[in-house]
Order: C-alpha cells, then structure tokens, then sequence
C-alpha cells in the first residue's frame, strides 16, 4: 500500500463525510448539459456525486482507490435508495471501456501529477462516447493563496488554457475560472478558486 492510499484511507476512516453527502456545486448548476444515460464518476470517494448522477437517473459506474470511502459510498446509496456500481480501485487500474459513457465527471481528482494526468485524460477521452459529456470541477491556480482544500501543489492545479488544449476538439460549453465558497464537509470549506469545464466529444 501506497502512502497515498493510507493517507486517504486514515482520512476516511471516520463516521462523517469528509466531503460531505451533498453533490458538488458546479455539478449540479450544470445538470441540463449533463444528458442521460450511463455515467462515470472517477475519483469518487464517499460517493456524494456518484450518488446525486443516481438520483438524476444515470446507470452510475464510480471508482475510488479507498476502501473506507467506497464503503461509505455504499452506505450513502443505500440511505438515498439508489444503485450504484462501485470499484475499489485506482484509474490506472480501472478497466475503461472503449466508447462506453455518455457523460464522465471528475471532481477535484487533482492527485496525478502532470504526466500522470495527461495519460488519465485519455483514458477518459477513451471511455467517452461520441457525443458524451465530460465535467470537470477543479482547483485553479490561485488556490495556493487560499489553501482551503487541494493538493497545495502548483502543478496539479487547473487552468483554463491547460483543459482547453487537454481537450482539443471537444465542444466546450463551458471553461470557467472563478471564486466561491465551497461548504462540502471539513475538506472542503471555505474561500475557493475554482475552474469549472463541460466539453462534448465529437462525432455523435
């Protein structure tokens, strides 16, 4: 096990949510781009979006490398009385089907580093079907002055010229750098910067 992995699983390893059970706000401001379908929720957690795409009617896929956040993913389903289809796994071992999702989300998954994040990237591209959807919420680069959440390492911060070549030749609805104050459980609270992208794939 990875110090990584027992970090995030010490840090979940508590009754309460860490990130608490409510969606994510960008996530949710942007539901009547998001379509229908099967949807993948990366990176997921305690599982508050995976469970929220549920809710909205999506077939739900979700992954998260932490036992005790998939766990309490399970339990978050079982209270909202939805189904999900939830692996304990990391991205590199996910098994991403060719063309399978119409809509990928990633919520503040800002662990990779540069490298790792451009592979990560097109595994999503991959997964995505022609015409599917793909939401990202991330930290932007002014979160280091904050420090209110994120990984406080530069590098793995967003912008938005980085997720528009990232993307190139997605139709992007929306790429949007902007300050919030996020109340999503004791991880993340408080005074943001935020990069919000919803981009379509092309060629449906």
């Amino acid at each position: 096990m990875n110090t990584a992995q027992d970090m995030w699983n010490q840090r979940f390893a508590t009754p309460d949510y860490v990130f608490g059970e409510a969606p994510n706000a960008f996530l949710v401001s942007q539901a009547s781009r998001l379509g229908q379908g099967v949807a993948l929720a990366l990176a997921d957690g305690e599982g508050r979006n995976s469970v929220w795409l549920a809710e909205q009617g999506f077939s739900v896929d979700a992954f998260d490398f932490s036992a005790p956040a998939i766990e309490k993913a399970r339990a978050l389903a079982a209270k909202k009385q939805v189904s999900l289809k939830l692996s304990c796994t990391d991205w590199q071992s996910f098994t991403w089907k060719s063309a399978h999702y119409d809509l990928v989300v990633g919520i503040f998954f800002q662990f990779a580093t540069p490298l790792e994040r451009d592979a990560l990237f097109e595994k999503i591209k991959f997964s995505l079907k022609p015409g599917g959807v793909l939401l990202i919420q991330g930290y932007g680069k002014d979160q280091l002055k904050h420090r209110t959440g994120g990984p406080g390492k530069l590098d793995h911060l967003y912008d938005e010229e980085m997720l528009r070549q990232a993307f190139s030749g997605f139709e992007v609805q929306v790429c949007h750098t902007y300050e919030a104050t996020l109340q999503e459980g004791a991880g993340h609270s408080g005074t943001s910067a935020l990069v919000g992208f919803v981009a379509k794939k092309p060629g449906a």
